[in-house]
């Protein structure tokens, strides 16, 4: 998908279906020692993907609330929602800075045994979000806003603007990290 198409709900979720089964789709494809390669002090395509679970999950939570709730406990933006590509530059300054993941979403070793429960896992909690970013009107999508451990508070659209890219950000180090295989 083009990321400058990425900007309605229906482009979103489009995106984040198609961001989710390229990873999925990756990680399938693994021999077992392709799996559990990765560089001194990087993590393997099994942590990769565990990560990115504990990233979504919470989203389908968050996604969840009524927007009474939302307001209460993280409040309103104050500017319009960047750009998917302002996102996407915001996350790669951020990167650059040395930002990295931290708490929860650090992933736990993952047997190669678990891959397709966690590809089924990951597929389904996409599909859940996905049901509900449909339900929500594009003016909530830009009026709420939740935190991100590394780059703040971010709109409900920034947020999936994110999420996209993080897909498309550990496809990448998955493929990178292989080729040194």
């Amino acid at each position: 998908m083009n990321s400058a198409f990425i900007s309605d709900k229906s482009s979103i979720a489009s995106g984040l279906h198609e961001a989710v089964e390229s990873v999925c789709d990756y990680v399938r494809r693994l021999n077992k020692d392709e799996f559990n390669f990765a560089p001194a002090e990087k993590w393997n395509a099994g942590q990769q993907l565990d990560h990115l679970i504990r990233s979504i999950t919470p989203l389908n939570l968050a996604y969840g609330l009524p927007v009474i709730i939302l307001k209460w406990r993280f409040g309103v933006s104050n500017r319009p929602s960047k750009t998917y590509q302002g996102l996407i530059e915001k996350y790669e300054s951020k990167l650059a800075l040395g930002g990295k993941a931290s708490g929860r979403f650090i992933p736990a070793a993952v047997p190669y045994e678990s891959k397709e429960q966690l590809c089924g896992k990951y597929q389904q909690e996409n599909e859940k979000l996905n049901k509900k970013i449909k339900r929500m009107d594009e003016v909530v999508l830009d009026k709420y806003i939740l935190p991100h451990p590394l780059l703040g508070k971010l709109t409900l659209r920034e947020m999936l603007f994110f999420t996209i890219y993080h897909n498309h950000h550990h496809l990448n180090l998955m493929r990178k990290y292989l080729k040194a295989f």
